[in-house]
């Protein structure tokens, strides 16, 4: 029995070094390393470190800064990306009350059908209503965004790498092309109708700079609103847009961990227990 679960422990630690070795090997090919330098895997930069109240396992949301990340997104960020995944009743978990959701969700356009002759229309939005899209169709995002469709942000805090983090660098990362990347490589340029960001994977970004002045949005609790203040904010937005119930899941799992290692060790001192008098039969 002890030879089985040797081989069979020998066969996992096998296939488990195989599997880092697989997975080494694509994320070498993957990231360009294999390949002929570039502007692209020369210049393309990881995203900075950024730190949030979310992070780690006692991880929470600050109400206040997700609150404040909203309103970025409803003054700038909506007006080319959706939410679709996210009701505007959800606002509630952030602290507001139920009259404010009520008078969010009125502020907001939604697409409706007209009663009387069945056309489509538009109406003031509900509590149980998603957050709309800017656009009707990709045609129409296509047209506007020089042939680029805004992604919906509900998920992107999870569905990009080092998402919160790479949402922060993203918007505050647009610049001026370095004079070292012209040097190294002249041929190199930002097209008409794009825009240089270090931060975006090839370097040219069709989305103009959302965050551009200091004070582009005036925070109700008085928060100086920097560019870097804004992008921290929206990111942290983003993050409960992704996983609203990262707080109480967390707030969870530590009771249920402490139950759980209590369990373990009194089954172990119960098995102690039973089997105290019990002699160990010779072979």
């Amino acid at each position: 029995m002890v030879r089985i679960i040797g081989i069979l422990a020998g066969l996992f630690f096998s296939i488990a070094a195989l599997w880092a070795l697989a997975t080494g090997a694509y994320t070498v090919a993957s990231q360009g390393y294999l390949k002929e330098k570039t502007a692209e895997t020369e210049f393309h930069k990881r995203p900075r470190a950024l730190h949030l109240a979310s992070d780690g396992p006692f991880g929470h949301f600050d109400k206040q800064q997700v609150q404040r990340g909203y309103q970025v997104y409803k003054e700038d960020c909506s007006a080319c990306h959706s939410l679709r995944h996210v009701a505007i009743h959800d606002l509630e978990q952030l602290g507001y009350t139920e009259a404010e959701v009520k008078a969010e969700a009125a502020s907001w356009t939604v697409p409706g059908v007209d009663p009387n002759t069945g056309e489509a229309t538009t109406r003031p939005g509900m509590p149980t209503d998603y957050f709309p899209s800017p656009y009707p169709n990709d045609i129409a995002a296509r047209a506007a965004n020089n042939n680029a469709v805004p992604p919906d942000l509900s998920l992107m805090a999870k569905a990009r790498d080092e998402g919160p983090a790479y949402v922060h660098s993203l918007l505050a990362g647009y610049s001026e092309i370095p004079a070292s990347l012209n040097q190294e490589f002249p041929d190199f340029e930002t097209p008409p109708g794009l825009y240089f960001n270090p931060y975006f994977a090839n370097l040219n970004l069709a989305m103009p700079p959302p965050l551009n002045t200091e004070g582009q949005v005036t925070y109700a609790d008085g928060t100086k609103a920097s560019i870097d203040q804004m992008a921290t904010d929206v990111a942290a937005f983003l993050v409960w847009t992704a996983e609203p119930t990262l707080g109480k899941r967390n707030q969870t799992g530590w009771p249920v961990l402490g139950f759980l290692l209590f369990a373990t060790i009194l089954a172990y001192l119960a098995k102690k227990q039973v089997w105290a008098s019990a002699k160990r039969r010779k072979v």
